[in-house]
C-alpha cells in the first residue's frame, strides 16, 4: 500500500511539472519545426487532450516513433513500446494473455490497445494514470515491463548520438529531459486515430458501401445490448465498471479498488474500446479470453454477480447463437485495415 501511495504521489508530482514546470526551458530554443494539424471526423466529439501544451510537430513525431520502437529504453535493451503494442494487432499484444518484460518476467494484466486515445481522460485498466503524458512512466519504470531506472535512462539517452540529433530537431537543443522524451512519446500515440473501418464507411454512406444483411442484423443487436457501455462511434464511454468476469484468487485482481481503496471499486476496470477488437485478441484485463464467442458465453451465462456489478449488466446480456454470430460479422466491420499497415506507423529497426 505504502508503495502505491509513494507511486501516485511521483506520478502527481511529474505530471504538475509536464503541465507547468520548467517551461523557459523550452521556449529558450527556437527550433525550426514543422507544425501539422491532425485530421480528425467532424463526426467526433472534441479531444480531451490539449495540444497546446504540446503541439504536434513532424520533428517531435519523428521522435517519439524513434522512442516507441527503441528497445534501449528498457534496463537490458530488450522490450521496446513496440514489443507489447503491435501494430497488426491495434497495438496490442496479440496472443499474449499478459504482458511480457525484461529478465523474462511477466506482468499481471493484458497489454492494451493503442488508439483514439486523446480522447480519453485517464489510462490503465484501472485508470491509475490520469494523463497521456505520464502515462509512458508507469511501463517503462515498472519492474516486470520495462523495468529502467528514469534518470539511468535519461543519461543513456544524452549520450546517444542520434538521440542529440533527435532532441535537436524537436526541442531547439540537444539536451533530454523526460518531459521532452514523454511529450514526443505523446506526439507519436496521439496521431493514432482510427476511423476507417468498413463501419465508418457506411456511417458515411459511401457510394457502394452497405452492412450484410448479416451485419446489419450484429449491428442491430449490438445498439440493443451493447451500447451503453461501448458507445459508438469511439466504441467505449471510457468509464470504469464491474461487468461480472470471475474474480480469479491466483491474479488476486481487485481492479479500480487497488487505487482508490474503495470497495464500491471492486472489481471495477475500463471499458476498452471495441474498434478493432478481432484483431486484438486476448480480451478482459487479464487475457483469460482468446475467443470472441467466450467473452459473448460470459455474458449469456458465465456472469459472477457481485455487488459491484453494474446495472446494465447486472441480468446478463442473454445471446442466442444467432445473435452471437451476427455480432460476430458486425464486430468483424470494426476492423480498420488501413490503420493497421499505415507505414507511419510501423516499426523502425534501431541500429544504434
Amino acid at each position: 500500500m505504502i508503495r502505491k501511495v509513494i507511486y501516485l504521489l511521483c506520478a502527481f508530482c511529474l505530471w504538475y511539472w509536464l503541465m507547468g514546470g520548467d517551461r523557459d526551458t523550452l521556449t529558450a530554443h527556437s527550433p525550426v519545426v514543422e507544425y501539422y494539424q491532425l485530421k480528425i471526423p467532424d463526426s467526433l466529439p472534441p479531444p480531451v487532450y490539449n495540444f497546446k501544451n504540446n503541439p504536434l510537430t513532424k520533428e517531435g513525431f519523428a521522435l517519439g516513433r524513434h522512442l516507441f520502437y527503441d528497445p534501449k529504453l528498457s534496463v537490458d535493451s530488450s522490450i521496446s513500446c513496440g514489443f507489447c503494442h503491435q501494430q497488426f494487432a491495434g497495438f496490442g499484444h496479440y496472443d499474449h494473455a499478459l504482458s511480457h518484460g525484461v529478465l523474462g518476467r511477466t506482468g499481471n494484466r493484458s497489454v492494451p490497445t493503442l488508439f483514439n486515445l486523446i480522447w480519453q481522460k485517464d489510462f490503465m485498466w484501472d485508470g491509475g494514470v490520469n494523463h497521456l503524458d505520464i502515462q509512458p512512466l508507469t511501463p517503462i519504470t515498472d519492474e516486470n515491463e520495462m523495468g529502467m531506472d528514469l534518470k539511468a535512462l535519461i543519461d543513456r539517452l544524452q549520450g546517444n548520438q542520434t538521440y542529440k540529433q533527435l532532441f535537436k530537431a524537436a526541442y531547439g537543443s540537444e539536451e533530454v529531459t523526460s518531459e521532452r522524451m514523454f511529450k514526443a512519446l505523446s506526439q507519436f500515440i496521439a496521431t493514432m486515430l482510427s476511423f476507417e473501418s468498413k463501419y465508418d464507411s457506411v456511417m458515411r454512406r459511401e457510394p457502394g458501401v452497405t452492412f450484410t444483411a448479416e451485419e446489419q442484423g450484429g449491428y442491430r443487436t449490438f445498439m440493443q445490448k451493447c451500447a451503453g457501455c461501448h458507445k459508438p462511434p469511439l466504441f467505449t464511454d471510457y468509464s470504469l465498471r464491474n461487468n461480472g468476469l470471475p474474480y480469479l484468487p491466483s491474479m488476486n485482481d481487485v481492479g479500480r479498488m487497488r487505487i482508490t481503496n474503495n470497495t464500491a471499486d471492486y472489481l471495477k476496470f475500463k471499458v476498452p474500446s471495441l474498434r478493432n477488437v478481432l484483431v486484438s485478441s486476448p480480451y478482459m484485463h487479464d487475457g483469460r479470453f482468446f475467443d470472441i464467442f467466450q467473452v459473448f458465453d460470459m455474458y449469456d451465462h458465465g456472469q459472477e454477480k457481485g455487488n459491484t456489478i453494474d446495472p446494465l449488466v447486472k441480468n446478463g446480456i442473454p445471446l442466442n447463437p444467432k445473435e452471437q454470430r451476427q455480432l460476430y460479422m458486425f464486430l468483424n466491420t470494426l476492423t480498420d485495415k488501413k490503420f493497421l499497415k499505415n507505414q507511419d506507423f510501423s516499426e523502425i529497426l534501431i541500429t544504434d
